[in-house]
């Protein structure tokens, strides 16, 4: 089991800059790969970003892309998502995810299984 708690959300203007951290706790989380995802109100669940289990591949949404930044810290089972240039459009919560790939699979496409509570974030215009 892998137990994922996010935190660092708020309101933020326009513009403006947010650092999310998600901490990981149970066995060998540092093995899992790890994603961000979001979902604002009326809206499905998004794949933001994601970094692989050693912090040497990452993917982002076209909508991030620039803008958001995923790193990990292994040695602190934390892992996390630098928002800058916040927009009104990335007001959501956002979930920090932890998978594996299965068969042939390879990272990105990673099965995620254990995910967080969520932490909302607000941008205002």
């Amino acid at each position: 089991q892998v137990q994922l708690v996010e935190s660092g959300g708020g309101l933020v203007q326009a513009g403006g800059s947010l650092r999310l951290s998600c901490a990981a706790s149970g066995r060998t989380s540092y093995y899992y790969h790890m994603g961000w995802f979001r979902q604002a109100p009326g809206k499905e669940r998004e794949f933001v970003a994601a970094i692989n289990w050693s912090g040497g591949s990452t993917v982002y949404a076209d909508s991030v892309k620039g803008r958001f930044t995923i790193s990990r810290d292994n040695a602190k089972n934390t892992v996390y998502l630098q928002m800058n240039s916040l927009k009104p459009e990335d007001t959501a919560v956002y979930y920090c995810a932890a998978g594996v790939t299965t068969g042939r699979s390879t990272f990105p496409s990673v099965n995620y299984s254990y995910w967080g509570q969520g932490t909302q974030v607000t941008v205002s215009s």
